[in-house]
């Protein structure tokens, strides 16, 4: 299996990569400005298993190939652009109503499932996390000592445990931040707009940026 050597070398990596504020944790600040801590924690949640699909990919040779195909990987790349954009234009419409949601205290919070699978195809479709998995994470790979796709399932846990943690903190200290904007329906209806306009801006920040070939 991977030495400690190579397990520690991957997770620095995987360190700076994480805290640099990409699509996803932009996403997770912006769910958790407009819509509380539990929106945050479920879209992180979502966030992290998108991220595994992308890493079972890579270790079932997937990855390697939407890596290698500049069609595949801008229609995936556009294709997570575009939703964000769709869900920021929402936040945006929507923001009017946050202040009936606070004064309801939560009594019809959005739906946890539909939150975690949007959550999910924003980390799915993360173009920076996509060439990370399939041009960096084979690097770590012992080849001489067998079980590769074992391998990077476990480099994979690794990766995501840097992530889980790092973008809680994100959203928790971003939802704290939220009470104080509650105690003022201005500041309601900006905490709605600036989250759907970084949605939006993030969007197209995922479609113009990636690869040049």
């Amino acid at each position: 299996m991977v030495s400690t050597e190579r397990l520690l070398a991957f997770a620095a990596m995987s360190f700076l990569l994480i805290a640099v504020p990409g699509p996803s944790v932009l996403f997770v600040v912006g769910r958790a400005l407009a819509q509380g801590r539990r929106a945050a924690l479920m879209t992180v949640a979502g966030n992290t298993a998108g991220a595994y699909v992308l890493i079972v990919a890579v270790a079932f040779g997937i990855g390697s190939v939407v890596e290698r195909s500049v069609l595949l990987f801008t229609a995936l790349k556009l294709a997570g652009a575009a939703y964000l954009v769709y869900l920021g234009v929402r936040a945006w419409r929507d923001r009017g109503a946050l202040r009936a949601a606070f004064a309801e205290d939560g009594a019809a919070p959005h739906s946890g499932l539909r939150t975690f699978w949007e959550g999910f195809a924003v980390g799915v479709s993360n173009p920076k996390t996509i060439v990370f998995f399939a041009a960096v994470l084979p690097q770590f790979v012992d080849r001489g000592a067998g079980h590769a796709a074992a391998q990077m399932l476990l480099l994979g846990l690794v990766f995501n445990a840097i992530a889980l943690a790092s973008d809680s903190v994100w959203g928790l200290a971003a939802a704290t931040a939220r009470g104080w904007f509650a105690r003022s329906p201005r500041r309601l209806s900006l905490v709605g707009g600036v989250g759907g306009m970084t949605m939006i801006g993030l969007g197209v920040t995922v479609a113009v940026t990636g690869r040049k070939d």
